[in-house]
């Protein structure tokens, strides 16, 4: 038995930002490196995602993990004791067999992701790297750009507006730190312009303000307005400051047609987008998720919940 052999599984409910429980794993090696994992879960889910395990019933409104937390005490452990933590092909390999379903219905999609992850910082850990250079395994990485909420919408804020994320991206800024400051400057000009106006409700789940906007329009003007207001002008059409986004999520009852949404809303990306040109502001605005068409190319198109 090598060092970085599984030797134990324990795993146990704990609550995320919303107060609802989920699972955290804990994966301890032979030669005593410990990693942990939990399961993320978001406020909307696309309906060919992996099965978030839930228990029903009145307990916690329905979402306890109880039957995932078993789950990855029992079969999906039994499954990955004894195998060696560094190749984590071989664990999330292992761990979706033992499912055995292509949704991860059975066991767990919480489990097993609370799991997977557990063994990647068990074996980083053991390795005596942090979990991101880990996974480079001495290649060069970056730091990603933020794409960071400013107002929600959607299933983060009471379906108030189609669009579920309402975002700015820091283009212009020349490092992570300055990118932070940077978008803590929109958001707090957000939430003046919002409390002037009479149209924040609050804080949505992610963070991000709670808008009581009356129109898609409405939330994306105000966006640009902050962008505006927190002195972030482009006057360089090469370099903007930031790029506004909205990333679309339209499965809740009642709405249009989801084509019919994303049309709408790209269409109404191209006429701000448009009207910004004219003066010179923004020369990228909108992310669709998934349109029907890509409208413009200085249109991004994003992946969406499926």
């Amino acid at each position: 038995m090598s060092a970085t052999t599984i030797a134990a599984v324990n795993a146990r409910a704990v609550y995320d930002s919303r107060g609802r429980p989920t699972v955290e794993a804990e994966v301890r090696l032979a030669g005593g490196a410990t990693g942990r994992g939990i399961a993320p879960a978001g406020a909307s889910r696309g309906r060919h995602e992996a099965v978030d395990l839930r228990d029903g019933g009145a307990a916690f409104g329905g979402f306890g993990v109880t039957r995932a937390v078993d789950n990855a005490n029992g079969p999906l452990a039994h499954a990955i004791v004894g195998l060696d933590a560094v190749d984590q092909v071989r664990i999330d390999r292992t761990l979706i067999a033992a499912d055995g379903t292509a949704n991860k219905a059975r066991l767990g999609g919480n489990a097993i992701v609370a799991l997977s992850l557990a063994n990647l910082d068990a074996a980083a850990r053991a390795a005596g790297l942090p979990t991101w250079a880990w996974l480079a395994q001495g290649r060069p990485v970056t730091l990603p750009m933020p794409e960071i909420q400013i107002f929600g919408g959607g299933a983060h804020a009471g379906r108030r507006v189609d669009v579920q994320d309402f975002m700015v991206v820091p283009v212009g800024a020349s490092g992570f730190a300055q990118a932070l400051a940077m978008v803590a400057e929109v958001y707090r000009a957000a939430g003046r312009l919002m409390q002037q106006r009479g149209t924040l409700a609050g804080v949505a789940d992610e963070g991000g303000w709670w808008p009581a906007f009356d129109t898609n329009e409405q939330a994306l003007d105000t966006l640009l307005q902050a962008i505006e207001a927190a002195g972030f002008v482009q006057h360089d059409p090469v370099q903007p400051g930031f790029l506004a986004a909205a990333r679309l999520h339209l499965d809740a009852p009642g709405r249009e047609p989801r084509e019919h949404l994303r049309r709408e809303l790209c269409r109404l990306a191209e006429e701000v987008l448009a009207a910004r040109d004219q003066v010179g502001q923004l020369d990228r605005l909108l992310q669709c998720q998934s349109p029907v068409e890509q409208p413009d190319d200085r249109l991004g198109v994003v992946g969406e919940d499926r």
